[in-house]
């Protein structure tokens, strides 16, 4: 099993900056197991969508929501098996539950993830 445990959530104002990470454990998360974590969100009466998404298994290659871009950063330690997410000039858009995500496959552009986080909510104040 997998299991992806989120943190780093919280209220934030407009324009402020914020760190997600996402630890990942389990007797079958490893190197050869994984090949793309990424992050979804979902805001309050809508649907997840895909924000950043990073190559676990080799190389650091990222993807990223146009909505983001520029402003989110995605990063890992595989050694760690964390991913973080970087937020910054954040939004009253971009307040969400944030999901980390851990995906077989190595399309990075089009994540279909195996295993999901519980989330950490993202509140943003205008």
């Amino acid at each position: 099993q997998v299991q992806l445990v989120e943190s780093g959530g919280g209220l934030v104002q407009a324009g402020d900056s914020l760190r997600l990470s996402c630890a990942a454990s389990g007797r079958t998360f490893s190197i050869v197991t994984i090949g793309t974590m990424g992050w979804f969100r979902q805001a309050p009466g809508k649907e997840r969508e895909f924000v950043a998404a990073i190559s676990w298994r080799s190389g650091d290659s990222t993807y990223y929501a146009d909505s983001v871009k520029g402003r989110f950063t995605i990063s890992k330690d595989n050694a760690k098996k964390l991913v973080y997410l970087k937020m910054n000039m954040l939004q009253p858009e971009d307040a969400a539950v944030y999901y980390c995500a851990a995906d077989r496959g190595n399309n990075i552009a089009a994540m279909t993830p195996d295993y999901w986080g519980q989330g950490t909510q993202v509140t943003v104040s205008s």
